[in-house]
């Protein structure tokens, strides 16, 4: 099967286990929570073993600094869905020209803790794009096997606090990065998806 019919098999409106933050921790979300709209773009490299595109995030940001995420964020009014938005935060955070993207569709979106409901976008792109990390928002970014990440034996559950609450989440230790949170448990339910 190739790679494109791979993901392409990952996409639709079947729910996976893991809608948001609430349900890795098995605690029931407040009814009354307002989340924002956001989308993140799982950019597949299509090398001769693909590898998947992240980011570390810069250490001096309000919100989750330092931590492995893919490129996206809020969707603004301008953007006129989430894929555009997807595509126009990629840019702004690694110049990832849209044009370079083959979107393949989205899959289960994802609310956060922190109060985002995301949309995550694949897309596949061509190696060696000429990516440059916009050092607002990016300190980093780097490449990761894609099957790897998808593994189950390499997805790690561990259990911490937050907010005076157990959390349980899952982490992914991949390239001498710890993918964990939102960005670990997205690809967990793609994982689950894909097998």
């Amino acid at each position: 099967m190739s790679l494109f019919d791979r993901l392409r098999a990952a996409t639709g409106t079947v729910s996976a286990a893991y809608g948001g933050d609430w349900a890795v921790a098995s605690h029931i979300p407040d009814p009354a929570r307002v989340l924002t709209d956001a989308a993140v773009l799982i950019a597949v490299i299509d090398r001769p073993v693909p590898t998947l595109l992240l980011t570390r995030r810069t250490q001096h940001l309000r919100r989750h600094a330092g931590q492995v995420a893919f490129p996206g964020g809020r969707i603004d009014p301008d953007d006129a869905d989430a894929v555009a938005a997807a595509l126009r935060e990629a840019h702004e955070e690694v110049a990832l020209d849209p044009a370079a993207v083959t979107v393949i569709g989205t899959t289960d979106l994802y609310e956060t803790g922190t109060g985002y409901s995301i949309t995550p976008v694949m897309g596949i792109i061509p190696p060696d794009l000429p990516l440059v990390a916009n050092p607002c928002e990016v300190e980093t970014l780097f490449e990761v096997p894609f099957d790897f990440v998808l593994d189950p034996a390499n997805h790690q559950a561990r259990i911490g606090e937050w907010q005076g609450r157990e959390r349980r989440f899952y982490v992914i230790a991949a390239g001498g990065h710890e993918i964990w949170g939102a960005t670990a448990a997205m690809l967990v339910n793609l994982s689950r998806r894909l097998v």
